[in-house]
C-alpha cells in the first residue's frame, strides 16, 4: 500500500511517502542530503520494499515541504527533533535508518540522543566532521586540472561563487566525485527545483569547499562509539566522501561494517543502484534475522 501526505513538525509541515504500508518487516525511513536538499534523486529506494515499509520525506525548507521565512529553523538540533517528530507520527516504534550525505549527520546528532527502537543506521557517503569533510575536499581538489582549482580557489575567496564560472569548474569536480554518470541523467537535473539554496548556505555555507555555517565544528567522531546498533557505512570508490574516511568513521563504531561500490562516486544509488539496493537489503535483512 501506497500513502503520501503531511505531518506536522516544529516550525511547518513535511510531505512524506509512505511505500509497501503494512508490510511486515522493520520499516526504513530513509534520510536525504543536502542541507537543503530533498528526497527526490533518493526515490529508487522505494524498491528496498521487498516485504518491508520505506518511508521517504523531504526535511523542512526543501522538496515538497514547507518552506517557512525563519531562518532561525536551520539547525541540525531542530532536525533532529523533526525526525522523532515524523517516526512518532507514522507509529514507527521499530525502523532502520538509512542517511545520505548530510542525512547521516542527521542520523548520527539523532542516534546519540539515544532514541528508543532504532535497529540499524546506513551511513551512506558519511559526513560525521565538518573538518574532515573540508581536509577530504582539499585533497579530491588536487585531482582536478590547475586551471579548474584555481577558478574554485578564486571565487571562494573573491565571494563569487554564485557565479557561471564557478559553476562550470563545480561541474567538472561533479563529474569525478558526485556522479560519474555520463550523460548526466536528465530526470535529475529536472529535480533541481527542490533544492533550498538558503537551508545549504546557512546551515553548510556558499561551497562545498568551505564550510562556514552553523555546521562548521560539527564533529560527532569523539562520540561514534556511543552508537552500538549495528551500523553499515558505505560510499563509492570516488566519493568526495571518502573511503578512507568513510572506514575510519567505521573503525571508531562498535558493532560496524564497511562497504564500497567500486563503479561509484557520491550517488551509489543511481550510479550501481542494483547494486546499492542489494548491499543495502542484505543488511537489513541480517540485522531482522539476528533479531529473531
Amino acid at each position: 500500500m501506497y500513502e503520501e501526505g503531511y505531518i506536522k513538525v516544529s516550525g511547518g509541515r513535511v510531505w512524506f511517502e509512505y511505500y509497501n504500508k503494512g508490510a511486515s518487516g522493520t520499516p526504513v525511513i530513509v534520510l536525504h542530503g543536502g542541507p537543503g536538499s530533498s528526497s527526490y534523486s533518493l526515490k529508487g529506494l522505494k524498491d528496498l520494499g521487498d516485504g518491508r515499509p520505506v518511508i521517504l520525506y523531504d526535511q523542512l525548507g526543501c522538496g515538497k515541504s514547507g518552506r517557512p521565512n525563519d531562518p532561525s529553523l536551520w539547525t541540525i538540533e531542530r532536525f533532529v527533533e523533526e525526525l522523532a517528530q515524523v517516526r512518532e507520527a507514522l507509529n514507527l516504534d521499530e525502523v532502520h535508518i538509512l542517511g545520505h550525505s548530510w542525512g547521516t549527520t542527521l542520523a548520527a546528532a539523532y542516534c546519540l540522543t539515544k532514541p528508543s527502537g532504532v535497529k540499524s543506521v546506513i551511513f551512506s557517503s558519511p559526513c560525521l566532521s565538518a573538518p574532515l569533510w573540508e581536509q577530504d575536499q582539499a585533497k579530491n581538489l588536487l585531482e582536478l586540472p590547475i586551471e579548474v582549482q584555481e577558478t574554485i580557489k578564486r571565487c571562494e575567496a573573491e565571494g563569487t561563487t554564485d557565479s557561471k564560472e564557478f559553476d562550470e569548474a563545480i561541474e567538472e569536480f561533479n563529474k569525478r566525485f558526485v556522479c560519474r554518470l555520463d550523460p548526466f541523467p536528465q530526470w535529475l537535473k529536472e529535480g533541481s527545483h527542490y533544492r533550498s539554496p538558503e537551508v545549504y548556505n546557512i546551515m553548510w555555507g556558499p561551497s562545498e569547499f568551505s564550510v562556514k555555517g552553523n555546521l562548521k565544528s560539527f564533529d560527532c567522531t569523539p562520540k561514534l562509539k556511543e552508537i552500538t546498533c549495528p551500523t553499515l557505512f558505505t560510499c563509492g570508490r570516488y566519493d568526495e566522501a571518502t573511503p578512507e574516511t568513510t572506514e575510519y568513521y567505521s573503525r571508531l563504531t562498535p558493532d560496524s561494517s564497511f562497504f564500497v561500490f567500486e563503479n561509484s562516486a557520491h550517488m551509489p544509488y543511481v550510479e550501481e543502484p542494483e547494486a546499492y539496493l542489494t548491499a543495502i537489503g542484505k543488511f537489513m535483512n541480517f540485522v531482522d534475522k539476528k533479531d529473531l
